[in-house]
């Protein structure tokens, strides 16, 4: 079943909420009207009984039995003979009794079965409906009962009178009921509406504008800041796609420039063969260059979007640095460099996507290659904890100014290249071998200082060798590392 709109929901509940309202209130309202007409019927007979008390009162104390109902007929036959009134004493003896009381002879228990506030009953005489109250009185030591009554249909017209004008009123109230629960939903879903209006107005060229906050702290600013606070995640995002195409295009747009220069270069006229192989060997290194470009570009766009998945495994410390400082001696002998992989004397095994570490290590020792000056020195090594690996890259270069330090790991980010320094490079590198250390859970942290070289250092989480057993596995986890075994592998 579809579920109704908000705002006829609102309107239901607001209805509901309405309508319960004012039907409590009629309820209420008639149970108070029935309430003070019997409070007032029951004083009234409780005043009527005093009255006779009051008579009693005023006779004398030796007065017979004939003479006190010769006196009560005196007084009540003439006034209360057309209404209900009957006295009798403690020995059951009676002292007056009205021709309404007679005819209907209505039970009077003694003064000494009587309750406190007296007993009331009713009974229908003819056309008329009676409450009687039955009170117990004292003079001078003698018990009495009196018996009062009063007919109802004055009280039941009123009642009836007053039940019938809330029947009357009810299909009003139920019809403002709807019209404010409609009004209240509208009046709720307005800031509503009026956000909605105000976020279809944006689109991805006005991604700066921002929707309007409430001053009331409610449930109103909480989704405008919710929403603003979306809006300036959405804006950074775009923002960081059109840089990244931007410079992405830049960076493509340079090497290919170069291969159609040389290219036309080449064919412009004939050339011998010697000529050629050099032109191709520039190509080639373009092509080189554009080739990395080109898989660091798609390795940060398939991490942006949750597709480049990594596999970790044990690994061994020992062939993780070993393969690192083989792949990059060459290039540290051109750059005359001193280049030195310290690598542990016992096996320890790391968990890790061995070939991202492989590329992590790469772009640092790359880096350290290319940013130190000739004579200069880049360490590759480890430092061995309980449960994690510290590995790190040491230079002697130029080192990284500290405006720059917290930017290095940006998209496209080059530093300005020092007086004597042509360094080349797409500003990918570290920000790819951040990616890489977070994904396995890692911070890649640097240290550095101008002129005094730089260190880059991230962790890996320490394993136990898949060949192990279980009891070598526990034995394992115990065994005793100190970084003062480790043993110096110098690759020249």
């Amino acid at each position: 079943m579809k579920a109704l709109p908000i705002r006829i929901r609102l309107t239901l509940w607001y209805f509901a909420m309405f309508a319960s309202a004012a039907a409590l209130l009629c309820v209420v309202s008639l149970w108070m009207l029935q309430r003070s007409v019997d409070e007032t019927e029951y004083h009234d007979l409780q005043e009527r009984a005093e009255d006779v008390q009051s008579v009693l009162s005023h006779k004398a104390a030796n007065q017979t039995l004939q003479e006190l109902t010769s006196a009560l007929t005196s007084i009540y036959e003439v006034k209360d003979d057309g209404k209900y009134l009957q006295v009798r004493d403690d020995q059951g003896n009676w002292i007056f009794r009205s021709k309404r009381m007679i005819a209907e002879n209505p039970d009077l228990p003694a003064p000494d079965r009587l309750p406190k506030n007296g007993q009331v009953i009713e009974f229908h005489q003819s056309t008329r409906y009676v409450r009687v109250l039955a009170y117990p009185i004292a003079v001078r030591g003698r018990h009495y009962s009196v018996q009062t009554g009063i007919a109802l249909n004055k009280s039941m017209v009123l009642l009836s009178s007053f039940r019938s004008k809330l029947l009357l009123l009810a299909p009003i109230v139920i019809l403002l009921a709807a019209a404010g629960g409609h009004a209240m939903s509208r009046k709720a879903l307005a800031p509503v509406a009026a956000l909605a209006a105000e976020a279809r107005r944006i689109n991805d060229r006005n991604l700066g504008i921002r929707l309007p906050v409430p001053n009331a702290q409610d449930e109103i600013s909480d989704l405008s800041l919710t929403l603003n606070q979306m809006l300036e995640r959405i804006d950074k995002a775009f923002a960081s796609v059109r840089s990244f195409t931007g410079n992405a295009s830049h960076e493509l747009r340079t090497p290919i420039a170069l291969l159609r220069t040389e290219i036309e270069v080449a064919l412009y006229r004939p050339r011998n063969g010697e000529e050629y192989r050099v032109t191709l060997r520039r190509l080639h290194e373009e092509t080189v260059r554009m080739t990395s470009l080109v898989e660091n570009l798609l390795t940060l766009a398939r991490s942006d979007g949750g597709a480049e998945a990594m596999s970790l495994t044990p690994i061994g410390l020992e062939s993780l640095l070993r393969r690192a400082g083989e792949t990059w001696t060459g290039e540290a002998i051109k750059a005359s460099l001193d280049f030195r992989v310290e690598i542990p004397s016992v096996d320890i095994f790391v968990l890790c996507d061995e070939n991202s570490v492989q590329r992590l290590l790469s772009i640092l020792l790359e880096n350290g290659v290319k940013y130190t000056p000739s004579g200069g020195t880049v360490l590759l090594f480890a430092n061995v904890e309980e449960e994690r690996i510290s590995i790190s890259v040491r230079d002697t270069g130029i080192g990284i100014a500290d405006e720059y330090r917290d930017r290095i790991f940006d998209r496209f980010f080059r530093g300005p290249a020092k007086a004597g320094h042509s360094i080349s490079g797409s500003g990918l590198g570290l920000a790819l071998a951040k990616w890489i250390a977070d994904c396995h859970g890692t911070e890649l942290r640097v240290e550095s200082k101008p002129g005094n070289g730089s260190c880059f250092t991230f962790s890996l989480e320490r394993t136990v060798s898949p060949r192990l057993t279980e009891d070598e596995e526990i034995g394992s986890n115990y065994a005793p590392f100190s970084s003062s075994t480790s043993r110096t592998s110098a690759l020249h």
